[in-house]
């Protein structure tokens, strides 16, 4: 079962039960997959290459409903293609995300005296899981993925396909959505949802595990944080995360005595 289904008019989606966030709407790095993975998908017939980042903006919280998207080409041709994806709740007109997907065709080049970085392969199911819940106490995209912590790097295996064709960038949006939770300063005091997600990859993962090591910065004063984190897989370095945090108060928590609320 993948993540999302395509339904019978094209680039309309049902969203499984399992692309859930936390708290209200769907999780955000199952909405930049499936934006990106579309886009993947579309990119052997284009003859664009490999999906190689993507920058996504999560607009207003993306309800369990039935989802279009639109693919518009920024540009393509020569060594790199540029396409963006947005996605609305049907039947709206107010878009809830929209991602950036830049696209390179592969090209081998020599660089005398280059010698490219190796590390011993590390096996993740060595580390104890992890199996964090959501707070409305349904099925959600954490469910959808096996989680293990292993020192400093979090450990991820999705066991669903987000769309049938998506590629490996997609595959990578899920667990690196979760950086700036990884490495929070403070855990469980405050929310930390982030407006955006940017993934750069230098080389596609090799098996299914994807590993992030994370670290954020918080300045409370301001309401504001960032999360950054280097991506892995089980031989080593894949590419870089980043993404902003916006500080709110936990559902239901009241304001701090002598503060008001993160909105006002």
């Amino acid at each position: 079962m993948a993540i999302f289904e395509p339904l019978a008019t094209p680039h309309h989606w049902k969203p499984a039960a399992l692309a859930a966030g936390p708290f209200t709407g769907l999780q955000g790095g199952a909405v930049a997959s499936l934006l990106t993975g579309e886009v993947e998908a579309m990119a052997g017939a284009r003859n664009w290459g490999t999906a190689i980042s993507a920058a996504a903006w999560f607009l207003r919280p993306t309800p369990m409903t039935e989802l279009r998207t639109q693919v518009t080409v920024v540009t393509e041709g020569g060594r790199v293609s540029v396409v963006d994806n947005t996605l609305w709740p049907a039947g709206e007109e107010q878009p809830c995300a929209t991602v950036r997907v830049t696209l390179s065709r592969e090209r081998a080049v020599e660089v005398p005296g280059f010698y490219g970085s190796s590390a011993d392969p590390v096996d993740p199911t060595a580390f104890p899981l992890r199996s964090p819940h959501a707070v409305h106490g349904r099925s959600w995209f954490m469910d959808a993925m096996e989680a293990r912590a292993g020192g400093d790097t979090a450990w991820f295996r999705l066991h669903h396909a987000v769309i049938a064709g998506a590629g490996p960038l997609a595959r990578v949006l899920g667990p690196a959505d979760w950086t700036h939770g990884i490495a929070r300063p403070v855990q469980n005091v405050v929310a930390d949802p982030n407006p955006n997600l940017a993934v750069q990859l230098f080389r596609s993962p090799r098996g299914a595990w994807i590993g992030v090591r994370a670290d954020a910065r918080w300045r409370p004063e301001a309401g504001l944080g960032v999360g950054s984190g280097v991506l892995l897989d089980v031989d080593g370095e894949i590419g870089r995360v980043s993404m902003s945090v916006i500080l709110v108060p936990l559902p239901g928590s009241a304001p701090a005595r002598g503060q008001g609320s993160a909105a006002g």
